[in-house]
């Protein structure tokens, strides 16, 4: 156990302000539960294949770069 480490963090907890103390607790508390995401990306990634008939998702790429080139040129030029 690296009891010099522990002292060192309540200390430096200790020292910070309330405001980021409850952000601290906030982002402990805050845990991923990986099998829940599991879960969800088995389950959106069923949908998916649904919605395309069992037919592998293949999104045309030079189209997406096509679009996001067209999006930031209207976003550049419309300022």
């Amino acid at each position: 156990m690296n009891i010099q480490l522990v002292e060192s963090l309540v200390n430096a907890i200790k020292a910070l302000s309330v405001e980021e103390q409850e952000l601290l607790k906030q982002k402990l508390a805050n845990k991923s539960n990986w099998q829940d995401l599991r879960t969800r990306i088995l389950t959106n990634a069923q949908a998916i294949q649904q919605r395309y008939n069992g037919q592998p998702f293949e999104p045309d790429i030079d189209q997406i770069i096509y679009q996001m080139r067209e999006e930031r040129n209207q976003q550049r030029f419309c300022r």
